[in-house]
């Protein structure tokens, strides 16, 4: 049976007397395409939608159906690292950028955040906690799973609409055979992460 997230992190910290409880989540980091994706929401404790879930346990459906009832009931914040800053930076570090920026624009500043994973950005000057598998612990982070993962997919069926055959409608870019195999025989988009090994190689194939 599947754990799922609850507002017990939340409800410690107000007790505590914060006030705004942010949580921030990524997608994107496995990918060989496209931007990594961040969103940071404060729930409403008295107006939290059902059924959150760690994105990833929910179906295309559910998760379109909560992103209304998250953006209208929550604050919320989505943006992004580019393929460039990728490259540049590497992927953890474009990640936490990406983590920044949402927190960043926010309508509010946070009393404390609660960040996936198992390291904060070091960027990040407000009190915060990493949850290690937060998705799945945290509503908050739940809820910003969900949004995340919404506002990438749709960023990779727009990509793929412009460079057909990667199959990105459907594998996000992640690397998927049919990905990898249309790599080796379509080459290299300005879209692909060409610090990522596959790509990488591909290029220096290509050189040679």
């Amino acid at each position: 049976m599947t754990n799922r997230p609850d507002y017990s992190l939340e409800q410690a910290l107000i007790a505590q007397g914060n006030r705004w409880i942010a949580g921030v989540d990524e997608v994107g980091r496995g990918p060989l395409a496209g931007p990594v994706t961040a969103a940071a929401v404060i729930l409403d404790a008295a107006a939290i939608p059902e059924g959150i879930n760690d994105s990833k346990q929910l179906t295309a459906a559910r998760r379109n159906l909560l992103e209304d009832a998250i953006t209208g009931n929550a604050m919320v914040a989505v943006a992004h690292a580019t393929v460039e800053e990728i490259d540049e930076l590497n992927i953890l570090r474009a990640s936490h950028l990406a983590m920044m920026r949402a927190i960043e624009a926010l309508p509010v500043v946070p009393d404390h955040v609660l960040v996936d994973g198992n390291r904060l950005p070091k960027a990040l000057r407000l009190p915060a906690t990493a949850i290690v598998k937060g998705d799945a612990r945290s509503l908050s982070i739940g809820a910003a799973s969900i949004l995340a993962k919404i506002a990438r997919d749709r960023i990779m069926e727009d990509l793929a609409q412009q460079f057909p055959g990667y199959g990105w409608e459907s594998n996000a870019g992640y690397p998927t055979p049919a990905h990898k195999s249309a790599l080796q025989d379509l080459g290299v988009t300005p879209h692909h992460r060409r610090s990522f090994a596959p790509v990488r190689n591909i290029l220096c194939r290509d050189e040679s």
